[in-house]
């Protein structure tokens, strides 16, 4: 089945513009796992020369979201429920409870007004069953606090990780029991940071991380 077409580049574009746009196509599911890229087609498909693609595919490469093969090209990977078991969840867990003992003596009430917004945008998204809209704002809440906490080692790593956990989310937002308890899950840890206690908030932010559904990819 053929897919809808990327949006052309002004020839002024630069490898991360190209980045962005192939990273877009791939969480958004335009572009789909086992989707063979060449720079020949890219290239002409987006109206750029063909050394930042040459160059984006390789920092594709290395967040994750592409392969590249010797004498096969590039394609585009697909994200297992074993990667999200085995690798996403246990770098989550490190980052974000580390992240969540040094962020919580620095929320103040905007902070919180912050967080409750995202959660009721989740709850508007998940009645319109607006899954990619949802799986986003899953996304951008974890980061605030990520953001927030001032760490840059850990705001590094998020960024490395990214793109394959809002994948993860994309991917299984629309398989989730109840789209409704993602909402749901948010409010229960963002009530356990509003009690400042770090041991609670940090267990909650754990059990939330645990608690993905099981789909195979």
């Amino acid at each position: 089945m053929a897919r809808n077409a990327l949006p052309a580049l002004p020839s002024t574009s630069r490898r991360h513009q190209v980045a962005d746009v192939l990273r877009a196509a791939i969480v958004d599911g335009t572009l789909q796992p086992g989707d063979k890229l060449t720079e020949r087609d890219l290239a002409e498909e987006l109206g750029t020369s063909r050394a930042p693609i040459r160059e984006a595919l390789r920092q594709l490469e290395q967040e994750g979201l592409v392969v590249s093969y010797p004498y096969r090209g590039t394609e585009v990977l697909g994200i297992s429920q074993e990667e999200v078991t085995e690798i996403l969840v246990p770098i989550r867990l490190t980052l974000e409870r580390f992240a969540v003992r040094t962020v919580l003596p620095l929320l103040g009430e905007d902070d919180f007004a912050h967080l409750s917004g995202l959660v009721d945008r989740m709850s508007e998204l998940a009645a319109a069953e607006d899954h990619a809209g949802l799986a986003d704002a899953d996304a951008e809440f974890h980061e605030f606090l990520i953001t927030r906490s001032g760490l840059p080692h850990c705001r590094q790593l998020w960024n490395v990780i990214r793109p394959r956990v809002v994948a993860q989310f994309r991917r299984d937002a629309p398989a989730h029991p109840s789209p409704k308890n993602i909402a749901d899950q948010h409010a229960r840890l963002l009530e356990a940071l509003r009690s400042g206690d770090v041991e609670a908030a940090t267990e909650a932010v754990a059990a939330h991380i645990h608690d993905i559904p099981t789909t195979s990819a």
